[in-house]
């Protein structure tokens, strides 16, 4: 979502290391609302068979008659497209800006740094990719071409996710990619809340803590329910 602080760099200008942090911020959060609403679909698999496919077939027919069938679906998806692209560019970008700062820069003794600040970066970078290649993995077996690795059918939604999540090795990468989405939302939230001035005092620090850290665990323990109920047999 953002990176830690880094020396402004043209300031006020688009391009500018402010601008970036600011673009990666906003795009973060519009990922959060996303997932939040994703983990809430996902856990109307608790609910059964028919109450999952309903969901699944009025996400693309939302809007209708007014917008054809997926309309609202498809402008949702050019939306996270957008994001996505403003997220990955932002953060290559600060990704470089920091590297030669580091480069220039006398060494700085850090000590005593330790809960969301002591994420480090390279976790944070590294964590991205992996969820960035997760999404695709997503996708592909969810989305389009939709894929149903038990071989059954693709065309049942509730049949298709079920059929996925009991086979361990779905299941655990879907338990790594939530683990490191969880790490990415904690520190990315915090570090959000940095860039858009909400940690100016003690308070606001320990409010911003508490919400990047509350909202990791929701979305962590929503996300892992119901492929670890389906592999286990609860559902």
């Amino acid at each position: 979502m953002a990176t830690n602080t880094l020396p402004a760099k043209r300031t006020g200008k688009a391009g500018s290391t402010i601008f970036l942090k600011t673009l990666m911020a906003g795009s973060g959060i519009f990922f959060v609302l996303f997932v939040l609403g994703h983990m809430y679909g996902n856990l109307k698999l608790l609910a059964g068979e028919s109450a999952f496919n309903e969901y699944a077939h009025h996400l693309r027919t939302i809007g209708e008659p007014m917008l054809p069938h997926r309309g609202a679906l498809i402008l949702a998806e050019v939306l996270l497209v957008l994001a996505l692209v403003a997220h990955v560019y932002s953060a290559v970008k600060l990704w470089q800006r920091s590297g030669k700062a580091r480069s220039q820069r006398y060494a700085v003794k850090k000590s005593g740094v330790g809960g969301i600040e002591g994420i480090s970066a390279p976790t944070m970078r590294w964590g991205g990719l992996f969820l960035l290649l997760f999404v695709v993995f997503h996708l592909i077996q969810f989305t389009l071409p939709k894929v149903n690795f038990d071989g059954g059918t693709t065309e049942n939604p509730y049949r298709l996710v079920h059929d996925s999540f009991q086979l361990w090795w779905v299941a655990l990468i879907y338990v790594l990619a939530m683990v490191a989405l969880g790490m990415h939302v904690m520190h990315g939230f915090w570090s959000a809340s940095q860039t858009l001035g909400y940690t100016s005092t003690p308070s606001a620090r320990r409010n911003a803590k508490t919400i990047a850290i509350a909202l990791a665990v929701i979305l962590v323990v929503g996300f892992l329910i119901p492929p670890l109920a389906i592999l286990f047999g609860i559902i």
